[in-house]
């Protein structure tokens, strides 16, 4: 399904600003409406799915080799609402997810750094590979709901 970088970023990047609708949908249902349920479940599919994002935008960029700055940009653009859309398509215009995905070492030393072997083995892999992304952004997820809203530790309601 995904068999390039840039098939597997696009997907993430609408599905982060879709999340985003789900979000900003569930917020105004709440203070229209009162249904404090909308923003528990817009705001649980948007966290997930950001976090999705995240993870795919890192092995993206280390896959593509780009500059910290366009990974910087890729990552932090989750942040900003819908957002993603537009940095995938300057990241396309520059060429920077062209390409396959890098599942074996070549002559170039970079490829000998222990982060580019794991992101070997994770695309060797990417069943298992999945799974366990998966289930670290399930484990991330879960740690951060039972913290708590920020906002909630800073009015000493947590």
């Amino acid at each position: 399904m995904f068999r390039t970088p840039h098939t597997l970023f696009r997907t993430l990047a609408i599905a982060e600003a879709g999340s985003w609708t789900l979000l900003i949908a569930g917020l105004i249902l709440r203070a229209s409406l009162g249904w404090d349920l909308a923003v528990t479940l817009g705001g649980g599919i948007h966290g997930f799915v950001f976090l999705s994002y995240a993870t795919t935008a890192v092995l993206v960029s280390k896959n593509q080799r780009w500059s910290p700055k366009a990974a910087a940009l890729a990552i932090g653009s989750a942040v900003v609402p819908y957002a993603t859309v537009p940095v995938e398509r300057w990241l396309t215009r520059r060429g920077l997810l062209d390409g396959a995905w890098r599942r074996t070492a070549t002559d170039d030393p970079r490829d000998r750094s222990w982060h580019d072997r794991l992101m070997r083995v994770v695309l060797t892999h990417p069943v298992l590979s999945g799974v366990v992304a998966l289930a670290a952004v399930v484990v991330v997820y879960v740690v951060l709901l039972m913290l708590g809203s920020p906002l909630d530790a800073i009015r000493g309601e947590g």
